[in-house]
């Protein structure tokens, strides 16, 4: 429709109905949901954040990457050393197997968001610590409200227990689909972790179908 076509179809509707605008609820409802501008700005408002040392040790800041109006999200734990030089989350050598999973499940990077709990590197690629967490979990849950994933996929055991504040072990916690203030929540390995012990494949491979079979298409 032409924007000229479009001003005659509002002053027509505005002299038969006035200035209010009335939607079909079916119609609301089933618009698509557009979070880029709204995640941008909240990102833009936390890439110089300084809450913790991290912040004065990190190259970069990582604070996610792909489709903002994503169905699945992967969260995992903190940026490695490749990360931290490029600033984008899993671009090492468990990036590259990520994008192989995602593949192999019809998915790229494109299609999902790529995010993890920690936005800076910890020295050694060490586990996160307390304070650590704190100071950035209110991050990742406000990215998480504005994208409204319907799956958010924990890779590995330090993101799913600080999502899910447990001490469950992964073995534990894998085969189950947990709530997530109303989002589905999933627990797979690390692809670090399958790059060190490759009989974990089999097991993530498992995790994948049912990603793939239940939540894919949604």
């Amino acid at each position: 429709m032409k924007k000229n076509d479009i001003y005659k179809y509002l002053n027509l509707y505005r002299d038969l109905y006035g200035d209010n605008i009335y939607l079909d609820s079916n119609v609301s409802e089933n618009m698509p949901r557009d979070n880029s501008n709204k995640l941008d700005e909240y990102l833009n408002s936390i890439k110089d954040c300084l809450e913790c040392p991290l912040g004065k040790t990190r190259k970069n800041i990582v604070l996610g990457m792909g489709d903002p109006n994503a169905d699945i999200v992967f969260v995992g734990e903190a940026p490695g050393k490749q990360e931290d030089l490029q600033g984008l989350p899993f671009v090492g050598r468990s990036g590259k197997l990520l994008d192989k999973m995602l593949f192999s499940i019809n998915l790229s990077r494109d299609d999902v968001y790529i995010l993890n709990v920690l936005k800076c590197r910890p020295p050694d690629n060490r586990d996160p610590s307390k304070i650590e967490i704190e100071k950035c979990e209110p991050y990742l849950k406000k990215q998480l409200k504005i994208i409204k994933p319907k799956l958010i996929v924990a890779l590995g055991r330090i993101s799913a227990m600080t999502i899910l504040r447990t001490k469950e072990s992964l073995t534990n916690m894998r085969n189950q689909i947990f709530d997530y203030e109303g989002i589905d929540f999933l627990v797979t390995y690390h692809p670090a972790a399958l790059l060190r012990n490759p009989n974990f494949k089999k097991y993530a491979w498992e995790d994948f179908k049912l990603i793939r079979d239940k939540y894919s298409n949604v």
